[in-house]
């Protein structure tokens, strides 16, 4: 039994396909495959039944790969300490990124990294939260950047900031020609959303919960389109078909920056309006915070990373310090 089967049944655990599981970890799916057989052959049981596009952990095997599991961390933590013992900043960090903060948060912090900490190079993981949690667990990454909330299982995490939603309108919708628009007048709107596993769609159904009703032509809301991205929802507002919402990092800074009848000529397809509320509450905004292993012991390598998110030019969101 050795450190690399155990990573091989749990990336099968998480991803349900051995295809999947292989990419994951970066070799064949013949290898890994036989690797898995010659594992379930040592243990004497089968971990996974499989069937036609299907795998699924067998109760024992479930059992196996959470032990799996709790060994990766403890031998990532052997790793750690040996690193901390020389210099905690000196060796890669592998960071992991939601897909709704990496496209924008990630040149400028890579930048900001290369300049304060060049010994510490960061090693990037895009995926969905649900994805980055048991890649922290596991130990295949040693931190992750998240939107709250998510089930914490026991992690530590640090605020980095809180950042305000914007409405993102087609430029030929009678609401682009106002200077800001109230989740009221969103209601009625076709609403583009992001596909299921995203967790800014739970974000953006927190604050509007009725944009999750799909209605009759006439009858309310209507959920138009699900994108795999951002920048396609974007797409598809300046394409006219609908609005949305988009995090304060999304948006050009051109798009804000000049007066508001400049501003609307120079960028006619797409529209982005602050979000006021007439009862004086405050705008929607998610919380962007820092996570990683209380058993991580390279303290300062995460004091590290954090100082260089605060130091990014992030504008239009409040730094948390």
């Amino acid at each position: 039994m050795t450190l690399t089967e155990l990573k091989y049944i749990v990336a099968v655990a998480r991803e349900r396909h051995f295809g999947r599981a292989a990419e994951a970890c970066h070799v064949s799916q013949p290898t890994l495959s036989v690797a898995v057989k010659k594992l379930e052959e040592e243990l004497d049981l089968k971990l996974f039944e499989r069937s036609a596009g299907d795998v699924s952990v067998t109760p024992l095997g479930e059992e196996i790969v959470r032990q799996a599991q709790a060994v990766l961390e403890q031998a990532a933590a052997i790793k750690e300490i040996a690193l901390r013992g020389k210099d905690p900043l000196s060796g890669p960090l592998t960071l992991g990124v939601i897909y709704t903060i990496g496209p924008y948060l990630l040149p400028e912090l890579v930048r900001s990294v290369i300049e304060r900490t060049p010994q510490m190079p960061l090693i990037l993981q895009e995926n969905f939260t649900v994805k980055l949690l048991e890649m922290l667990r596991t130990g295949e990454i040693d931190c992750a950047i998240l939107a709250e909330p998510f089930p914490d299982a026991g992690l530590a995490s640090a605020p980095l900031y809180d950042e305000p939603f914007l409405a993102a309108v087609p430029g030929k919708h009678p609401l682009a020609q106002q200077e800001s628009v109230c989740t009221e007048e969103l209601k009625n709107e076709h609403v583009l959303l992001l596909g299921a596993g995203h967790c800014f769609r739970d974000h953006v159904l927190e604050v509007c919960p009725e944009f999750a009703r799909v209605a009759p032509q006439g009858d309310g809301i209507h959920k138009r389109f699900e994108g795999s991205s951002l920048e396609t929802i974007k797409h598809m507002v300046a394409a006219g078909m609908g609005v949305t919402l988009v995090p304060r990092l999304a948006v050009p800074d051109a798009a804000l920056t000049s007066a508001p009848r400049r501003r609307h000529a120079d960028d006619p397809h797409i529209r982005y309006l602050p979000i006021v509320e007439p009862d004086g509450s405050a705008p929607p905004t998610r919380r962007v915070v820092l996570v990683w292993r209380r058993s991580f012991t390279r303290y300062e390598a995460i004091a590290a990373l954090r100082n260089a998110v605060v130091a990014c030019g992030l504008p239009g969101v409040k730094r948390l310090t």
